[in-house]
């Protein structure tokens, strides 16, 4: 029997307030990405997008909601990727893995979305940089989504490292994490300070670097302990 004459057109409630979540999340990624948490308003997304701001406390209850919202999207589908990623990695490594190897297996499909994705992906990244480098509600974010594919980070670089100690493997990480945060950020100073010569948004350039360079900071931390 035919679909009556437009019903193809037309979209269900349930498909409407999808939509709609999405428009509000994606306006208001941008906005936080611009200017911040504390920059940003509800009235400031509805303006962008030309609507009244109840519609937005329709959806969410508060600014606070909506930011929790524009970075869970996300952050689900980036822990799970790094955990495939890192399985894969492990059950092809068997019992050699290598620092290299487990920080490609962790970093690479991050960089690899930020190149391919302009608008999302870059815009969340600034968002996530500025939620990894505060204190209190920031640390908080951290514990819960990424807490879990961390320590397995850790015990895989471990594995590699059978003798290092754990507070070796743990402050590189903590300086890895810092650098993928100023990468994130997108602050455009290594445009400036190299005359142009590299780019803070060319996340290529950034993949080919930067566990080569990581893995030699670690490995040269644990061959200075050992031989001490």
């Amino acid at each position: 029997m035919p679909a009556a004459p437009g019903r193809e057109g037309r979209r269900t409630r349930a498909e409407q307030r999808a939509a709609s979540v999405k428009t509000i999340l994606d306006t208001s990624e941008e906005l936080f990405a611009e200017r911040g948490y504390f920059g940003v308003t509800i009235k400031d997304v509805a303006d962008r997008m030309g609507i009244h701001p109840a519609l937005i406390h329709y959806y969410f209850d508060g600014k606070q909601a909506l930011f929790d919202a524009v970075f869970e999207r996300r952050m689900a589908g980036a822990v799970a990727a790094r955990t495939a990623a890192l399985d894969a990695y492990e059950a092809e490594a068997g019992d050699q893995p290598t620092i290299e190897g487990v920080l490609h297996a962790y970093y690479d499909g991050a960089f690899q979305v930020h190149s391919d994705d302009e608008a999302g992906w870059r815009a969340f990244g600034r968002i996530f940089a500025q939620v990894n480098n505060a204190p209190g509600y920031g640390a908080e974010q951290m514990d819960i989504h990424l807490d879990p594919v961390v320590l397995r980070l850790v015990a895989l670089l471990q594995k590699a490292l059978p003798d290092a100690t754990p507070e070796d493997l743990f402050w590189s990480f903590q300086f890895t994490s810092g650098a993928y945060s100023l990468i994130m950020s997108r602050t455009g100073r290594i445009d400036r300070l190299s005359g142009g010569r590299c780019s803070s948004d060319d996340f290529d350039a950034v993949r080919e670097r930067f566990v080569t360079f990581m893995a030699a900071g670690l490995q040269a931390v644990y061959a200075r302990n050992k031989r001490a």
